[in-house]
């Protein structure tokens, strides 16, 4: 399937015509500007061109406006040009406010610049954050009554993360009608090509751009200063951009972000306001449809047609960012993730949206160059992630699993916040049993229960739960269960043709499923001594904890042992070939959970057999693998986050030939080799 990229908030495709610019400038106009020969007389004008184009398109008037990197040097040069002008104020006897005012959804490239040039300029300003309301907007009332000790003000006329426009004309408003003289930022770059701009039409000082938002390549920008605003120039040197900026210009850059604009000052190129709110409502509706329970977290009338973020309830952001790539529909979380958990959004708790939601946002946006077609296969893609999560159990369904498929029997590890719960389900029983079940879980496991039609026999806890049973009776509650026939189980519990047994080790209760797998808890490795003595486990049983401690499972063998060094377990894309040909009996196993294959179509690696275990299910297989140590286990994901814990899981145990695909499906596609993926 072909790519659909709808991640432009972050940046773009560049557009042909920038492209064949660019490539004119290097290769046929590639004099310096500031030569005073035919060719560099040439480059100059053609700079001059894009720069008159700007200002334009802009309404710069009589302000000035200067070519840069992009949006972080326009950011930094209008601080440091602010609060130079305040420091000499300031040394000159003048008054100066008290506070540097930034709002509290700016992008972090802001606050961070205000505290850098804060410190080093010794100014000792205070910086604090504008509040927003729960749409995203700058809150007037508390602006008025911070303005007046505001010396500077820094605001942005649309949200990197939700596209919530800012209302610039009544902050304006209050900055006239307090007479406030603070100096004021607005950043633009989410704006370039979605708003209409007027800028000497207003009271904003300074105004970055960052080409990459709009097609143009990454590394060419411009910052607007207002005619009479102070300035002082970030880089000083060559007097180039006079004097503004020196260091030689970007010529490249410059004529591709010149091509870009003047596709939108030609009125054709780019999609109209109307059909970009006309996508946006097909992709809501595919979102709805694919997503019961989703809820936007930015209202739609106050927000850029080309921007929706948004959360499901159930689903973290992580486990969205897999299923859309495996779809290859690219989007973003709307938070910082790592592999551990992910952090909340910044911008959503200052809209003071609820913390799941903060958790697990996505950001989806698209481009005005975007056409019909790709929304189109889009909303298609979405439906069909949508049917992934509920043949996999994690969306409600009224339909039952297919027969081919049958219940999904085994062991099942989910984790959320450091902490492991376990659920043992058995297929010709239709039954299964939950241990230390997690709040945050609850609608994960009751939505697996109801589909799979199990019975749940049990829920049990290796420590007493810290939620004094919160998170049990939430599972009846979800299930409409009034009360379980054994809460707990007193010595045994038959499950199917398996015993779970409880065994009593000082406070804390293992649970045994046979001797090939014991429940632990968080038990210390010198706690399993009795229980190998007793005959109760073997040095091959599996252990797996209540505490999700990145090792996913141990062995009793294994217990205590550190992990494998990440680089020896390591192959590469371009490598993985040759080594599967040297290697004919490796085993190649995605680690993918279940919903990611069925986003996909195709194959995964073209001509190769590929066992399909997802992550959630690798301790029920582990003592198969370590029956054969030597037989290679290649081992991969959607970027290597994943397989690199399996590999790491599997070295630690013991198997001496696990390995993991560097960097996973994305770089392995990169490479282009005759194992790319098909799908």
């Amino acid at each position: 399937m072909k790519e659909i990229y709808l991640d432009s908030n972050a940046t773009t495709c560049v557009l042909p015509a920038a492209v064949a610019a660019a490539r004119q400038a290097m290769e046929h106009g590639y004099g310096n500007p500031s030569s005073t020969h035919a060719t560099g007389l040439q480059a100059k004008a053609m700079m001059d061109g894009v720069r008159q184009r700007a200002s334009r398109l802009l309404g710069v008037g009589d302000g000035r406006l200067m070519f840069n990197s992009g949006a972080t040097e326009g950011i930094q040069t209008a601080v440091l040009s602010a609060l130079c002008a305040l420091r000499e104020r300031r040394d000159a006897g003048k008054r100066i406010g008290s506070l540097l005012l930034y709002g509290a959804t700016e992008h972090k490239a802001v606050p961070e610049s205000l505290a850098h040039w804060n410190r080093l300029l010794g100014l000792n300003l205070e910086v604090r954050k504008l509040p927003v309301d729960a749409q995203g907007r700058h809150d007037l009332q508390a602006l008025d009554a911070l303005i007046g000790d505001a010396a500077m003000l820094c605001t942005m006329a649309a949200n990197n993360e939700t596209g919530v426009v800012s209302d610039l004309s009544a902050i304006a408003q209050l900055l006239q009608e307090r007479g406030a003289d603070a100096y004021w930022m607005v950043d633009c770059v989410q704006a370039l090509g979605k708003l209409k701009l007027n800028l000497a039409a207003t009271r904003i000082d300074y105004a970055p751009f960052s080409g990459h938002k709009l097609y143009a390549p990454k590394g060419i920008g411009m910052l607007y200063v207002r005619a009479g605003a102070p300035f002082t120039p970030l880089m000083m040197g060559g007097g180039q951009e006079a004097g503004l900026r020196s260091g030689t210009e970007n010529m490249a850059g410059i004529a591709a972000l010149g091509a870009v604009l003047a596709a939108l000052e030609d009125g054709k190129t780019f999609r109209s306001h109307a059909d970009l709110a006309a996508f946006r409502d097909s992709l809501v509706a595919s979102l709805e449809h694919a997503f019961p329970g989703i809820v936007f977290n930015m209202p739609f009338e106050l927000s850029l047609p080309t921007t929706l973020n948004f959360s499901v309830p159930g689903l973290s952001s992580k486990e969205l960012l897999d299923l859309f790539d495996a779809a290859r529909v690219r989007v973003s979380s709307g938070s910082a993730c790592s592999a551990a958990k992910a952090l909340p959004s910044y911008v959503l708790e200052a809209m003071h949206v609820p913390q799941w939601r903060a958790s697990s946002a996505i950001r989806l946006s698209f481009g005005p160059l975007i056409d019909a077609a790709t929304i189109a296969a889009a909303c298609a893609r979405i439906e069909r992630c949508g049917e992934a999560l509920r043949s996999s159990c994690l969306l409600p369904s009224v339909l039952a699993p297919s027969s081919q498929d049958g219940a999904q029997e085994g062991i099942i590890q989910l984790g959320v916040d450091g902490q492991c719960t376990w659920l043992l389900s058995d297929a010709a029983s239709a039954s299964c049993v939950v241990i230390d079940p997690a709040a945050a879980l609850v609608p994960r496991l009751a939505a697996f229960i109801r589909c799979q039609h199990l019975a749940l026999r049990a829920i049990v806890h290796t420590t007493a739960p810290s939620d004094h049973g919160a998170a049990r009776l939430a599972l009846l509650q979800e299930l409409a269960i009034e009360q379980v026939g054994r809460v707990d189980i007193d010595g045994e519990l038959a499950l199917g043709q398996q015993r779970l047994r409880r065994i009593e080790c000082g406070e804390t209760h293992v649970y045994l499923l046979g001797q090939r797998f014991a429940f632990t808890g968080a038990l210390a490795p010198e706690a399993l001594a009795p229980l190998l003595e007793a005959g109760l486990v073997t040095p091959d049983t599996v252990l797996c904890s209540s505490s999700d401690d990145g090792r996913l499972c141990s062995t009793v063998r294994a217990a205590g042992e550190g992990e494998a060094s990440t680089s020896e377990l390591q192959l590469d894309a371009a490598g993985l070939p040759a080594f599967l040909r040297q290697h004919p009996d490796a085993i190649l196993v995605d680690v993918r959970e279940a919903y990611e294959h069925a986003a996909c179509a195709g194959t995964v690696f073209e001509g190769c057999a590929v066992h399909s275990v997802p992550l959630s299910r690798l301790a029920g297989q582990v003592a198969a693998w370590l029956q054969q140590p030597q037989r290679p286990l290649v081992f991969f994901c959607r970027s290597g986050n994943r397989s690199a814990r399996a590999a790491a899981c599997l070295r630690r145990l013991g198997h001496g030939a696990a390995w993991q695909l560097n960097g996973g499906m994305a770089m392995a596609e990169a490479t282009r080799h005759p194992l790319a993926i098909a799908a």
